[in-house]
């Protein structure tokens, strides 16, 4: 056998063991990621006294008439599961819209064109990004109040307009992505600016959408400090701060109840991520074949 046959047949069987070890340490991080959720499910199927015994067991005696019983009593407790499924739907799909959309349509404005202070707007959004958000909200719920604003599903959606770390990321995703020589040429044909970045560069800025569309929902709907002081009004309520309200007032007395609450809660945003995926994974190959 020659020099080259056995270097070949090392260099096989070194790759397969790589193989073999990323396979195993993937498979590891996916049950570890899984887990909660499987044990969120499985609770919630169970009774009291089940999940006092073990919380780490996916087996219940009476699992529906279980999951009835909590029901019954997540809905015996103030709770409007369907009321403040809407409105955290509401909440978290138009915050994410202007948030993405302003988003996209800034770091465009800031890579596609030349005006005089473009270097320091960009450096002010940077500026921003170090400023903690609990900084300004004291602020914020004064200026709500003086205005009359409270219990307005709006003042949890108009903020998200102005998102600086999404500027950031899209630029630099415009930066590896927009080559300005289509623009151009777009411009010739006559088309106008929003019409440019409508049908030619948000089609190009769909993986990153993607992906900061799921980061952005994900913040929206698990919100709870703005929600909680801006919204006194029960039907106004989004749904973490409903489930927030319902553990206190169950807790350690129906805790199957309260892992079927905390189900419905992560739900839509598991469905988001379903749905959104597939655009992330374009976004990394795309990523990987440019550089």
């Amino acid at each position: 056998m020659s020099d080259n046959t056995i270097k070949a047949s090392s260099i096989k069987r070194n790759d397969i063991i790589l193989k073999v070890v990323i396979y195993i340490v993937s498979i590891i991080f996916s049950i570890m990621t899984l887990f909660p959720f499987v044990m969120m499910f499985a609770n919630a199927f169970k009774s009291t006294y089940e999940v006092q015994q073990s919380t780490l067991t996916l087996w219940s005696a009476h699992p529906f008439q279980n999951l009835a019983k909590n029901w019954q009593v997540i809905n015996s407790k103030d709770f409007h599961p369907f009321v403040g499924f809407l409105n955290s739907f509401i909440v978290a799909t138009c915050s994410t819209v202007l948030n993405v959309y302003f988003s996209c349509l800034t770091a465009y404005a800031i890579q596609a064109y030349e005006w005089k202070f473009r270097d320091a707007f960009n450096g002010m959004i940077m500026a921003i990004m170090m400023i903690p958000g609990t900084v300004t909200m004291i602020g914020f719920y004064q200026a709500v109040y003086k205005l009359g604003l409270v219990n307005k599903l709006s003042m949890l959606i108009l903020p998200s307009i102005a998102a600086p770390m999404v500027v950031f990321f899209m630029r630099q995703y415009l930066q590896a992505s927009l080559s300005m020589e289509i623009v151009q040429s777009a411009r010739i044909d006559g088309a106008g600016e929003f019409r440019i970045f409508n049908q030619i560069v948000i089609p190009l800025m769909k993986p990153a959408i993607a992906t900061q569309a799921i980061f952005a929902y994900v913040g929206s709907w698990n919100n709870l400090f703005m929600p909680l002081i801006l919204l006194t009004d029960k039907n106004k309520k989004t749904l973490p701060v409903m489930i927030s309200l319902l553990n206190g007032d169950i807790y350690r007395t129906e805790y199957g109840a309260i892992y079927l609450g905390l189900f419905v809660t992560v739900l839509p945003l598991i469905v988001v991520y379903a749905f959104l995926s597939k655009y992330i994974v374009e976004g990394v190959a795309l990523g990987g074949v440019k550089s």
